[in-house]
């Protein structure tokens, strides 16, 4: 299985990388994780809503080509469904089983994601209404993926 996060943007701060890190050894014995970051585009603080879009535009269009066919795809946005930590599991459980074998996850920039990525995905998730900062959406998403595993193993990591 291959879990795979698409995300714009690098990540600089060493606390979130160190904490990345320490879930993806321990998603390894599940599966083979990675991380595809895509460059942000560089954008003036205040913009126009077809400035906005322009931007949006171009990460998209860098986000798209990192995700192949055959993937099923989460976009993580704000309007996604919400889920438990169990349904999440269950989730990826019946995904592996119905024979989806790489599973991507999408993380947008600050402005969020474009309709074409939404489009192309299979299903928006969503961690609550409130706005987190991408890095650490990334940090949260893995140990959330990472739970989900250990759920379907019927660890006690979940209590």
């Amino acid at each position: 299985m291959n879990i795979k996060f698409v995300v714009v943007g690098k990540l600089k701060e060493k606390y979130f990388k160190q904490g990345i890190a320490e879930y993806a050894k321990r998603l390894s014995r599940f599966c083979k994780f990675s991380i595809v970051e895509v460059p942000d585009e560089k954008a003036p603080e205040s913009m126009s809503q077809a400035e906005m879009d322009q931007v949006m535009a171009a990460e998209g269009e860098r986000i798209l080509s990192k995700i192949k066919d055959r993937e099923y795809v989460y976009a993580l946005a704000i309007l996604g469904k919400e889920r438990s930590s169990e349904e999440f599991a269950k989730e990826i459980k019946d995904l592996t089983t119905y024979g989806h074998s790489d599973i991507t996850f999408v993380i947008g920039g600050s402005l969020g994601l474009t309709p074409a990525v939404l489009k192309r995905a299979n299903t928006q998730i969503s961690f609550g209404r409130f706005t987190l900062p991408h890095q650490l959406m990334r940090l949260v998403l893995t140990e959330q993926v990472y739970r989900a595993f250990m759920i379907n193993e019927g660890s006690p990591y979940h209590k």
